[in-house]
Formats: structure tokens, sequence, C-alpha cells
């Protein structure tokens, strides 16, 4: 089973981890999935979390004292505790395929201007630490982020499909796939609105029907991600 902590200023915003395939994987015991309130870890008065960053500048910086405490509470030797940041490594299908393989993975939700730098910086003396991008764009929070990791990394979790095969197709998938971007799919009627089926899908030959996704994935990404093919 894969254990997943998530530390947050916004625990509700995770809510959606409960539903559809993974709230069915949490039932079926595939997965473990606990929200954990950061603030009950900082024990002033208004449960500070954030003050303003050495250096100057505008915003503000998590502070490392609740974060320190929240994460000693849930960190063991089998830990991976992953930032997300805009500044970390870009998050891949192949990061997502080993990291369901883990034990136990914890997510720091940083808001603000992120999280003062010692926290990575400690917890990387004791355990596995990675700062992941979902993209070159800034959110308000961690928490978006996560429940995009999550939910592809989940996915890979022997027993949460139906189908272990339903994602050897999918964009970015290891093998034929790993350059390339999923081709379009169709379902019946076979017609609609004067739009037909390919009909090398119907045609029942099952190498012909590979080789034209191939084609198709191929002409896709050249279309969408040319800079995958270089």
């Amino acid at each position: 089973m894969l254990k997943l902590d998530v530390v947050t200023v916004f625990p509700a915003y995770l809510e959606p981890l409960q539903l559809s395939l993974l709230g069915k994987a949490i039932e079926d015991g595939l997965l473990s999935v606990s929200v954990h309130d950061l603030r009950d870890q900082a024990h002033d008065k208004h449960q500070t979390v954030d003050d303003s960053p050495y250096g100057g500048g505008p915003g503000m910086v998590m502070k490392p004292e609740p974060w320190g405490n929240a994460l000693d509470d849930l960190v063991t030797n089998e830990t991976i505790l992953l930032i997300p940041t805009p500044s970390g490594v870009p998050f891949t299908q192949s990061l997502a395929q080993e990291l369901s393989t883990a034990k136990h993975i914890v997510f720091a939700c940083g808001r603000y201007e992120g999280i003062d730098a010692r926290v990575a910086e400690h917890y990387k003396t004791r355990i596995r630490v990675q700062e992941i991008s979902i993209g070159d764009y800034v959110l308000a929070g961690g928490e978006v982020a996560v429940l995009v990791i999550v939910e592809a990394i989940a996915r890979l979790v022997p027993g949460v499909l139906g189908n272990q095969d339903s994602f050897a197709d999918d964009s970015f998938a290891a093998g034929d796939m790993q350059n390339l971007l999923e081709g379009p799919v169709y379902t019946r009627p076979p017609v609609w609105r004067d739009l037909e089926v390919p009909q090398v899908l119907t045609s029942g030959d099952h190498a012909k029907i590979s080789a034209w996704k191939h084609e198709q994935a191929i002409q896709r990404t050249t279309q969408n991600r040319p800079d995958l093919l270089n």
C-alpha cells in the first residue's frame, strides 16, 4: 500500500483526493491518504506560519518551525518528501512511474513566496527530498500541484486501474510512447454528425490498428510538441 500524507494550510483544498478513482483505491486499501493542517503546529496565539523574508522583497515566507514540527511527526526512513515549487525539477510520467513504487510520500504544500529553504536542506540529510514543478507557471500554492501529482502517481499503483494495460498507450508511457503524445480516440456511434470513425479502427486488423495509432501519435506530437521529437 502506498501511504500519502499532505501538509497544508488549506486542508479542504485536498478533499478531491477522496473522490473517483482515488476514493475507490482508498476504499480498496491500495492507498492511504491523510491531510494535516500546518497551523496545528504553530503554537503562538495567532497560529502564525509565515514571516517577512530576510533580504527584503515583497510577500511572506513560510516559517521553518511549524514545518519542522509537522514533518518530524510524519517522516520515517522510508519517506520521500515532495515539495511542489515552480523552481523544482519537471514532473514527468517516468517520475510518476518511479514514485508509484514508493512506500510513503509526504507532500509539503508551500504558500506565499515559498517555504524557508532550510526545511528542505535539513530533511535532505535524513531522507530523499524532491522539489517538483508541474509546469512553467506559478500557482498560488502547492495544493493544486499535489492533486495533479497524486493522481498521476496513484493510477500507476498496481490494482488502482481495473485494467493494468490501460496506461500502456498513454502519452509519455514507457516503451513506444516514451516521447509521444497519444493520438485521437473514438467510440460508438460509428457516424456522428456526418463524421465517421476511421475505418482502420473497425477493421479488426490489430497490426494495422497498432501502426495507425503509432502514426497518429507521431503526427499529434509533431503538431503539438515537436520538442519531444528532438
